[in-house]
């Protein structure tokens, strides 16, 4: 676990204090890290775009290829 000292305004302590009452928390600290793990999802696993899931789909129904030695054939080695 890393400690911060962190300097917020007067909006973001209500905004921790709200997230820590509605959530049942027990800490700003544990408001925080729902706020940071709410946003970081949202950040970090954006939906996909149609046309990449219509490439995939695509994709899906090419017909597959063995291959012997994967380093090799794609020349890994």
């Amino acid at each position: 676990m890393v400690k911060a000292i962190i300097n917020i305004n007067d909006r973001a302590n209500r905004v921790l204090n709200i997230v820590k009452a509605k959530h049942g928390l027990k800490t700003k600290s544990d408001a925080i890290n729902k706020v940071v793990n709410e946003y970081g999802r949202s950040l970090l696993e954006p939906e996909l775009r149609p046309e990449f899931i219509e490439k995939i789909r695509t994709r899906q129904k090419e017909k597959t290829v063995k291959v012997a030695d994967f380093k090799s054939h794609y020349g890994l080695e």
